[in-house]
Parts: structure tokens; sequence; C-alpha cells
């Protein structure tokens, strides 16, 4: 298969995308690493994990469509499957450290909601 170069404009959108989707899932890292509480940390890496995938697939998107000639939208799927999986998985980590907090009785997490 022989690739064609692409226009400038594509060439700037692609690099674009692709340096904001790495700078957002770095920052999402560093988020992880630096920040205090695990509560602080849980947020950092699922936001940027779902930015950076966003830009990410703007860039490849772009890159496809005109290298082929016609619209790419296969990479919606994997975008797709991050936004759907990033915050249930933030969710259930989130229910398991507050309960783990309430077990060891501290005093700073809001208590469990009365069911009934």
């Amino acid at each position: 298969m022989t690739t064609t170069p692409l226009p400038l404009w594509a060439e700037i959108i692609t690099a674009v995308f692709a340096v904001l989707g790495a700078a957002f899932a770095a920052i999402g890292s560093f988020g992880l690493v630096r920040l205090p509480t695990f509560f602080r940390r849980i947020h950092a890496p699922t936001l940027g994990a779902t930015v950076g995938a966003w830009c990410l697939t703007v860039a490849t998107i772009a890159y496809f469509s005109v290298q082929g000639f016609s619209l790419f939208l296969h990479a919606m799927l994997i975008v797709l499957f991050i936004v759907l999986t990033a915050p249930i998985t933030t969710i259930f980590l989130m229910r398991a450290a507050l309960f783990r907090e309430r077990q060891k009785g501290n005093t700073k997490v809001p208590p469990a909601a009365k069911s009934g």
C-alpha cells in the first residue's frame, strides 16, 4: 500500500490533536502521582484518559479520512468504549474506597445512605 502525502492543513490538525491527546494523558498521569489522597487522585486519570482519547480520535479521523479519501469513523468505537467504561470504573473504585474508609471509622467521609 502506498501512501500519499497529506495536505498541510491535515498534517497540522493531526499533529495538534495528537499532541493535545498525549498532553492530557500525561497530565492525568501526573495527577495520579502528585495528588495526596485517593479521593483527589481518582479524577485526574479518568478525565485525562477520556479527553486524551477524544483528542487522539479526532487526530485519527482527520488523518485516515484525508489519507483514504472517505470519512473514517471506525475510531469512534474506541472512544465510545472508553467514554462508557471510564466513569463506571471510577464509580466502582470510589464506592469501594468509601466503604473501606467507613469500615476504618473515618469521620471525614459521608455516612452511608439509609435504605428503606
